[in-house]
């Protein structure tokens, strides 16, 4: 048996004709021989009716907060309809199909409501209904635990799904379908006419989804690369190949640089010891973010000095903690960190000058430095970000 799972996102559910072009993409994967798992969103976005931001604000803050178990069972409600309104479009079009909820289907999790983690993955349900024949619209986003409650996975959770089935299913491939033909090299807000990245590896598109691209969750990812099963990020609304996830990436392309993003809000740390030399704290700053949940990255660590960048929603926290232990520090506020990223970065020399000069000659200060194998940072202002990725897309992936 060949199974190919599916999922489609909530725009691809959203009408009627857009689920007539669900309909078309599944009866093809069936004439190519594919037993096809099918994975669903909430309808839609906030302010569609059965979207998952349109029932939570049903109820108040301080319900949600207090009452975790419940508010899952709520957010789990915009899937279970997707689910069973494509069922019907199944039925019109002569297929057999059958809803399941993320428990239903196998996926069992801790009690972590909100965030669960995944414990195990039984999908014999779902292979008894691929040897009848009958299709599975699975409900994204969630699961269920020991106690037999409602779970979900944290925002994203429909793409982790797929990765969990197709892994316990061990499927061909999986398929991501939205309203775009593609990963790009770039976001084609800032960058017009950006390419399309006919395939990439695992590694590469975890970077791009961390480093902002929202293009896939990047735990989707990591499952999927664990178990070696292919993904293909795909449009719903056209014909579009896509571009394919796996462990080799593009191997023919020319460019050294994969794809472009960056991440805003960031705010830069300076912490200069001869400022704190009568500290007996200056030592321990990092473990004291970490203890107060600050994450920092970007980190450079010096004899006289220690430079790191946190979340500037982060700072008044910051702030606090460093008054009232008495250290003293500046800040750079309205940063972004602009990453370029591509495995064939690894062992080729003169990259990161080429990256200083494109940006020095545009007069765009570069405040901070770091790289790995396959990614380079550039933490620049804000207000530089649009210039920067165009220049440096300009230069590397035209």
């Amino acid at each position: 048996m060949k199974i190919l799972v599916q999922k489609f996102g909530g725009t691809s559910v959203s009408t009627v004709d857009r689920r007539k072009l669900v309909i078309e993409k599944v009866v093809k994967a069936k004439k190519q021989g594919y037993s096809p798992v099918i994975v669903v969103s909430a309808m839609g976005r906030k302010g569609d009716p059965y979207a998952t931001d349109t029932l939570l604000s049903l109820i108040r803050d301080g319900f949600k907060e207090d009452n975790p178990l419940a508010t899952d069972l709520l957010m789990s409600c915009g899937e279970i309809i997707s689910s069973v309104v494509m069922c019907d479009e199944f039925y019109k079009h002569g297929l057999k199909a059958l809803p399941l909820t993320g428990g239903q289907a196998g996926i069992v999790t801790n009690e972590n409501y909100n965030d669960a983690s995944v414990v195990r993955v039984k999908p014999e349900r779902i292979l008894e209904l691929l040897k009848e024949d009958i299709i599975p619209v699975v409900t994204g986003f969630q699961g269920y635990n020991e106690k037999g409650h409602f779970t979900t996975l944290g925002r994203g959770g429909s793409d982790v799904t797929a990765s969990l089935l197709g892994v316990a299913l061990n499927s061909e491939e999986i398929d991501i379908y939205t309203d775009v033909d593609g990963i790009m090299t770039a976001d084609p807000r800032i960058v017009i006419e950006p390419n399309l990245i006919h395939a990439i590896s695992y590694n590469e598109v975890f970077q791009l989804a961390e480093q902002g691209a929202k293009v896939i969750h990047p735990r989707a990812i990591e499952i999927a690369m664990e178990g070696n099963i292919p993904i293909k990020i795909k449009n719903t609304l056209s014909d579009s190949e896509g571009t394919l996830i796996n462990s080799l990436g593009e191997k023919s392309k020319d460019s050294i640089v994969t794809g472009i993003t960056h991440v805003g809000s960031r705010t830069q740390i300076h912490v200069k010891f001869d400022c704190n030399e009568n500290s007996n704290y200056y030592d321990d700053i990092f473990d004291m973010l970490a203890d107060n949940s600050i994450s920092i990255d970007l980190i450079n660590v010096f004899p006289k000095e220690k430079i790191f960048t946190i979340d500037s929603k982060d700072e008044l926290k910051l702030m606090g903690i460093m008054d009232k232990l008495e250290l003293k520090y500046t800040a750079i506020g309205n940063c972004s960190k602009v990453a370029i990223i591509g495995n064939r970065i690894r062992g080729v020399p003169g990259v990161m000058a080429k990256i200083l000069k494109i940006l020095r000659e545009a007069n765009i200060e570069i405040l901070q430095t770091a790289d790995s194998h396959t990614t380079i940072w550039c933490l620049i202002s804000s207000n530089d970000v649009e210039t920067a990725i165009n220049l440096l897309h300009n230069n590397f992936l035209k």
